[in-house]
């Protein structure tokens, strides 16, 4: 029976994740190297890839700094309460509760051409949705949760004995972050960075609602291949998509790498 399942584990597992990587690889050399090269040069692609390494920049390094300063506050920051500190810790898995598309909408209705914060933004040059910045916003709404949860957890372990001994040695409190607090996190950071990364780039839903998916100017590498597939250029799809999932094989073995080292210290 024992066996039985694994083999059923295994069968799942070809159907669900290597069929579909053979059958995208199959599309984006059906025009052979050739057409693999054309779709991935493609002035639109290259913009979009490089719009989605921007993207991605941008929310690693914001989701690094103020997701270790949520999880500090959950975690170190007696003074805000039971309370508050269980409405926040709820805002962050809000996310996890709402769909993608509804989050960029939100983010739409929120600071949109239309609304009286986004029509101040426009008066002094900034467009969000529409733009880069709405871009990021969304992506950094989905992907929040990944570090605070990857941090909270180190921070409970590890305690604040060592930190109030740093303060009562008269060390200043970044003093003490940066010597005590951060080498103890850091790995967690490392693995909340790689899963930023790959939620990042793989994001959908959000980012094509708030950017409109404008050729050449919002368009990332998802909602391009999402175009391509809507005017049936699977080819150009397929090399677009190979490209992303061999980054997120990549990212699949720095996961593990950092893991190891987590467990390690």
């Amino acid at each position: 029976m024992k066996k039985l399942w694994i083999i059923l584990t295994y069968f799942v597992f070809a159907i669900l994740l290597v069929a579909p990587l053979v059958k995208m690889t199959q599309s984006a050399f059906a025009d052979g190297w050739s057409g693999f090269v054309e779709s991935i040069s493609r002035p639109e692609a290259l913009h979009a890839l490089m719009m989605t390494g921007l993207v991605v920049l941008c929310v690693t390094v914001l989701n690094g700094v103020f997701g270790i300063m949520t999880a500090l506050y959950l975690v170190r920051g007696k003074w805000l309460g039971r309370r508050l500190r269980s409405v926040m810790n709820s805002i962050v898995d809000l996310p996890y509760a709402v769909s993608p598309v509804i989050g960029g909408l939100m983010i739409v209705l929120l600071v949109g051409p239309d609304t009286a914060i986004g029509a101040f933004f426009e008066k002094i040059g900034v467009n969000i949705v529409y733009a880069f910045p709405g871009m990021v916003i969304a992506t950094l709404f989905v992907t929040f949760p990944l570090m605070v949860r990857e941090i909270m957890p180190v921070l409970e372990e590890i305690g604040d004995d060592q930190e109030q001994a740093s303060a009562t040695l008269g060390a200043y409190g970044w003093t003490t972050f940066r010597r005590v607090t951060w080498p103890s996190i850091r790995w967690g950071v490392a693995y909340g960075a790689v899963l930023t990364i790959a939620r990042s780039m793989g994001e959908f839903g959000a980012v094509l609602v708030v950017s409109g998916n404008i050729i050449n100017r919002t368009q990332t590498a998802t909602t391009l291949v999402y175009q391509d597939v809507e005017n049936f250029n699977i080819a150009a799809a397929g090399g677009i998509a190979l490209i992303l999932a061999a980054f997120s094989a990549g990212l699949l073995l720095l996961m593990e790498w950092t893991k190891k080292r987590r467990e390690v210290h």
